[in-house]
């Protein structure tokens, strides 16, 4: 960080429903909001024409504002489909990038279709088990009790 701050400077902002730390660069600092990884807030920042070595409590307004609608609405900005991480929705077939208390229903609202339709793999959510084909005889129990218990 360099050893003048500016005037402007912002310790933390807040971008959807998520405090930022203003001293971490700005292209870090993006990835504390849920839903956006350091890839995807390297193409936002390019498409809205920000230096990425700049600190997120250096930014203008103009320039949060111009972040904030190019991750809204990133297929009007012309970034691709396979960036994004809500990719042909179920509901409308819609392709989008899902982002912080959105992210976290649209998650829900998965595991609440899975569990409905009887899928395997929502079941293995309702049980509480692994769902991703790991192994589960001796791995895993955290806390259960899984074997022969002693005769007194």
């Amino acid at each position: 960080m360099s050893l003048l701050v500016p005037e402007k400077f912002q310790h933390i902002l807040r971008l959807f429903n998520t405090n930022i730390d203003g001293n971490i660069c700005i292209l870090y600092a993006m990835t504390a909001i849920k839903g956006m990884g350091r890839r995807y807030a390297h193409a936002v920042l390019r498409k809205a024409d920000i230096d990425i070595r700049k600190r997120a409590g250096e930014l203008s307004e103009e320039e949060v504002q111009q972040v904030v609608t190019i991750m809204s609405n990133p297929r009007q900005y012309k970034i691709p489909d396979w960036y994004l991480n809500r990719q042909r929705d179920i509901k409308d077939g819609k392709t989008s990038q899902v982002i912080a208390n959105g992210l976290d229903n649209k998650m829900r609202e998965d595991m609440e279709r899975m569990k409905k339709i009887r899928l395997h793999r929502g079941l293995r959510h309702y049980w509480g088990l692994r769902t991703r084909g790991q192994h589960t005889k001796t791995t895993g129990r955290r806390g259960r009790t899984v074997g022969v218990s002693k005769k007194k």
